[in-house]
């Protein structure tokens, strides 16, 4: 293979790191030949546990960290401090373009901390947003911004909005992206502050398909493609959807083993809930990017399993492919000359 796509993988953060981060890289690259995983942390620790499975040794490099940014640490404090840690020295090897994307279940906050400060914002990006998407009925969405921007202001919806149009046409093939703001009815004069004053930016907008105004309860349904909102609401939106689809899940396996006739019904509908189910895991759709950075930055949840770590692995390849940030930069120059005009 002349050139990989080379995704860094902090082999040290996350609840279930390092086992499930590594079995997920070596998933990763037993399913795609293309991309190069450099595991950062420590070297020993990764060696014992890369012993037990069968891979292409080409596809795999070892980056010794020897500290770990803790879940609870102040994340600016430890990414001046912990300069040898997995995270830190990972999204050097980005920022100094020896790879092209970093993935991490570790710290969010220190994951959002050093993309801005180590890798650093695109030209023009006011703030880079986190990015997930959420299944709905009729697809994906992209949920912008859920963690990264809690006291957002206009201009930053308006470019996350941008950001998302251009993340799901060439991510996801859908050619002309709905975009909608989350509010509290549908109704253009609804709204806080904060949506009053951006809805008219939105709407004016002339490279976005923005739709208006979207109700949580309608995200779900997959009214709208790329959904614009603060990190704050975006973040209990996200949340409120997991936290539902795991109460469902367990609702309805309780439900069929309450008794015999559930558990003869059960069996006869579980290939079929199974698919559904699928489809509504967010193990197959791996994480959030942080878009708008020099380099791809992917955060996965801090509980993920090897699924879900090889998919976030996965999707950087795209990314780099359909050279996603070259698109937003664009996207968002085209605004600034607007504004000039």
């Amino acid at each position: 293979m002349s050139e990989y796509v080379k995704v860094v993988v902090d082999a040290m953060g996350g609840d279930n790191a390092p086992v499930e981060i590594i079995k997920g890289a070596v998933g990763a690259i037993n399913a795609n030949e293309t991309v190069k995983v450099l595991l950062t942390g420590k070297q020993e620790v990764i060696e014992e546990e890369l012993k037990q499975y069968e891979y292409n040794k080409e596809q795999v490099e070892i980056v010794d960290a020897r500290e770990v940014i803790e879940m609870a640490e102040p994340p600016v404090n430890a990414i001046r401090t912990k300069k040898d840690s997995s995270i830190v020295k990972g999204m050097g090897l980005v920022k100094e373009g020896q790879a092209d994307a970093f993935v991490s279940c570790g710290s969010t906050g220190a994951v959002l901390v050093g993309g801005q400060v180590l890798i650093g914002r695109l030209p023009g990006v006011q703030r880079p947003p986190l990015a997930p998407l959420l299944p709905t009925a009729k697809g994906m969405a992209l949920l912008i911004d859920c963690g990264a921007n809690v006291d957002a202001k206009p201009a930053y919806l308006v470019q996350f909005a941008k950001m998302g149009t251009v993340y799901m046409k060439n991510i996801m093939g859908i050619e002309n992206p709905r975009v909608g703001i989350v509010n509290n009815g549908a109704e253009e004069e609804k709204g806080n502050a904060l949506v009053k004053e951006t809805f008219p930016l939105l709407k004016a907008c002339p490279d976005i398909n923005f739709v208006g105004s979207v109700e949580a309860r309608d995200i779900p349904n997959g009214d709208v493609d790329v959904i614009v909102c603060d990190a704050f609401v975006g973040n209990v939106i996200l949340k409120l959807y997991e936290g539902v689809g795991m109460t469902l899940v367990k609702m309805i396996k309780d439900a069929m083993m309450s008794s015999t006739r559930g558990k003869i019904g059960g069996a006869l509908v579980k290939p079929s809930m199974k698919q559904v189910l699928k489809k509504f895991s967010t193990d197959e759709y791996g994480g959030a990017p942080l878009l708008g950075l020099k380099g791809l930055v992917v955060k996965s949840h801090g509980s993920s399993k090897s699924e879900e770590v090889k998919n976030s692995i996965l999707q950087c390849i795209e990314f780099k492919e359909q050279d996603i940030n070259r698109k937003i930069s664009e996207s968002l120059s085209k605004t600034s000359e607007t504004e000039e005009q």
